[in-house]
């Protein structure tokens, strides 16, 4: 080799890298990654602890005091609390379950407001909420609209929640209608995640735009809380064709559908021009769904009016409940029976857990300016611990702003009159 050869392997060699020098830079890039990932971690549960969850505990049908047992459960998870109920039954029933945490790193905080008024059971919601300004769930909602508290829990009435969430946290720009969105357990093996029934009696009466937004809603839920990546979304109905229902929900399918075949368009402009992107609806229309459907897996969110949800709902829990009892009967009914209920407790056991409502923690209250969680009223302690704590990730996954976005970037929320539009355009000016 000549030693222009030589010099010339030499600079060669020069600008390739040793193995041991590129084994150390990705050992760097890995612990560079790593820690990254150890820093978006810290902010997340940073995020978490931030949220305090505002609970109206006046109106359960075990007592104030269940709600408050419920909290202590949840701030063992880590969730914040402020409760609002009668302060001496809620502090009795605090120590009873074993006291607030103590002030460690991961525990939850929980605060006592005396308010021992309730309106959970007025026959008049609206006119409750504006003549008691110190009702418990006036309270709680005034806290979370204050900035005090980032989400709310009511154990009492739904209408109360309703309308002290309207009058105090307000409804979200461009909404038309709040709405109740209720995960719905599938008892599947493997586990699948639940179907959104919503809306499930908010509004008993709606409009098909109103039902327009809930299918924006409930998808938005299915993909944040419940990780849905594109949600299929169905219109229940008294059968599966697009003329088949009542007026509603045939307005309901041509309006959504309509958006359907523009976001289609939009989608042939993208491929004909060459684009990068385009905004396409976030969820798979599937058109209408039976009520034998809203459990088989068929839909991910499964959209109705308050009034038909509720019915709905109302149903399935009573025959998921008569079944049970019923086999419980038949598992006691004779020796050789009790044998066999003995070998299959294990599974009927799996089964209860899935379909338990207390697991899901209750329905999402979606279309306030701030998450509402509203569990059942005959929840115990375990149920209302998962109500607090859906509310509380709820709130720390912004479900209200990606509702809200996925509805703006659709261009399905409602334009304010054009009367308001002059007025705030005028407050501008000033």
């Amino acid at each position: 080799m000549t030693s222009v050869d030589r010099v010339a392997d030499a600079r060669a060699g020069e600008g390739r890298p040793r193995a041991e020098e590129t084994d150390g830079r990705e050992e760097r890039e890995e612990r560079r990654v790593e820690q990254s990932q150890n820093v978006v971690n810290a902010r997340a549960r940073a995020r978490a602890r931030s949220v305090v969850v505002a609970v109206d505990c006046n109106g359960a049908d075990l007592g104030p005091g269940e709600v408050a047992a419920g909290a202590v459960l949840a701030a063992g998870e880590g969730a914040s609390t402020i409760l609002f109920g009668p302060a001496r039954e809620l502090n009795a029933a605090i120590e009873g379950a074993g006291g607030a945490p103590l002030p460690v790193e991961g525990a939850g905080t929980i605060e006592v407001v005396d308010a021992p008024a309730s309106i959970a059971k007025s026959p008049d919601p609206a006119r409750a909420v504006r003549g008691n300004p110190d009702a418990s769930i006036v309270q709680a909602a005034r806290a979370v609209a204050d900035g005090r508290a980032q989400a709310l829990v009511c154990a009492g009435g739904t209408g109360a929640a309703l309308a002290a969430g309207l009058f105090n946290i307000k409804r979200a720009r461009g909404i038309h209608r709040p709405a109740l969105a209720l995960p719905v357990p599938i008892p599947q093996d493997p586990p699948v995640p639940p179907v959104t029934l919503l809306d499930v009696g908010a509004n008993a009466q709606a409009r098909s735009e109103h039902l327009e937004q809930f299918a924006f809603m409930g998808a938005a839920l299915a993909q944040t809380v419940l990780g849905v990546r594109r949600p299929r979304v169905g219109l229940l109905s008294n059968g599966e064709e697009a003329e088949r229902g009542s007026p509603l929900i045939v307005e309901t399918h041509a309006r959504l559908r309509a958006r359907v075949q523009a976001a289609e368009g939009d989608e042939a402009v993208v491929a004909a021009t060459n684009a990068n992107t385009v905004d396409t609806l976030p969820f798979e229309l599937i058109g209408n769904v039976e009520g034998g459907d809203v459990v088989s897996g068929v839909a991910d969110v499964v959209v109705t009016d308050g009034f038909t949800g509720n019915v709905a709902l109302k149903l399935m829990e009573g025959v998921s409940q008569t079944l049970l009892g019923a086999i419980r009967e038949a598992a006691m009914s004779s020796p050789t029976a009790k044998l066999g209920g003995l070998l299959l407790k294990p599974a009927l056991g799996g089964l209860r857990e899935q379909i338990d409502p207390e697991a899901q923690g209750g329905a999402y209250l979606l279309g306030l300016r701030s998450l509402g969680v509203v569990p059942h009223g005959a929840f115990r302690r375990r149920g209302f611990a998962q109500a607090i704590l859906r509310a509380r990730q709820g709130a720390h996954d912004e479900v209200i702003a990606r509702t809200h976005a996925s509805l703006a970037r659709a261009g399905a929320l409602r334009e304010a009159p054009a009367s308001a539009r002059v007025d705030s355009l005028r407050g501008n000016d000033a």
